[in-house]
């Protein structure tokens, strides 16, 4: 199953949706319309209770997204970027949704790319991909959470450095600074990627969903208040379906049915 857009793929498959940035002729770069149909697709992946994991890649076979489109830079105003803020959305969605969201990244992450890369929860990357907040060489700095989000997965030295230089790094050096979790063969990209939401899909999605709650409360909130927090949501836990099936069915000795509830 399919839904037409104009600047993205969407497709439905198996409890997985799969959007596709599909600009390949400016690199898939993140035009405001590109953003906005990325926003619709999200907000219906979201919504849809047929789908328990989400997916991002980029059509083509060199990029994910090469970052924002900078023709529409040449004459924004302060005012016009502050007026639209659904800029930020696509990131703040991917944050705020309890599905999971993996990135395929099959090519070049720069800029909006990188950040939209790392918005998501799981990052998988084929071993040819780059990534790079490269703003700067283009007289900007991130504006869609590089300047929060790499700091925290690479510390405040290595983000800066990045950030000041606008340096791109390998798929491979990105996983030893923490910032992708898997890199595979190119060719293995699509295969990989499904086995991964093949693995998620094994879970409960409704438990995995207080799981991400949990996890982001951690990054923005003290210790003490952080486990307070997960405290409450694991007693939640108890109030699903989903968490007696797993329960009944590791005492049985058996597979578990999860429904997401």
């Amino acid at each position: 199953m399919s839904s037409s857009y104009e600047y993205i793929i969407y497709d439905k498959a198996e409890s997985v949706a799969w959007i596709t940035l599909n600009r390949p002729e400016a690199m898939n770069a993140q035009s405001d319309g590109l953003r906005m149909e990325l926003v619709d697709a999200l907000e219906q992946a979201s919504d849809d209770a047929e789908i328990f994991v989400v997916v991002i890649t980029g059509s083509g076979d060199k990029t994910f997204s090469a970052g924002a489109d900078v023709a529409q830079y040449v004459t924004r105003v302060p005012s016009y970027v502050v007026a639209q803020k659904y800029i930020l959305r696509p990131f703040e969605l991917i944050r705020n949704m309890t599905k999971p969201v993996i990135a395929s990244v099959n090519g070049l992450a720069l800029g909006a790319g990188c950040e939209l890369m790392m918005s998501c929860d799981l990052i998988i990357a084929a071993d040819d991909a780059k990534i790079g907040q490269t703003e700067v060489r283009v007289g900007l700095i991130p504006g869609g959470g590089g300047t929060q989000v790499l700091p925290r997965l690479v510390g405040e030295k290595k983000a800066k450095e990045m950030i000041f230089t606008g340096q791109m790094i390998t798929a491979e050096e990105a996983m030893q600074l923490g910032i992708i979790n898997r890199v595979v063969p190119h060719e293995q990209l699509r295969e990989a990627t499904e086995a991964l939401c093949k693995e998620l899909l094994r879970n409960s999605p409704a438990i995995i969903g207080l799981a991400k709650i949990a996890i982001n409360r951690s990054l923005e909130t003290p210790l003490g208040v952080g486990m307070s927090y997960e405290r409450d949501l694991f007693a939640l836990a108890f109030s699903y379906e989903d968490q007696k099936e797993g329960a009944k069915a590791f005492v049985e000795k058996r597979k578990p049915s999860y429904k997401g509830t």
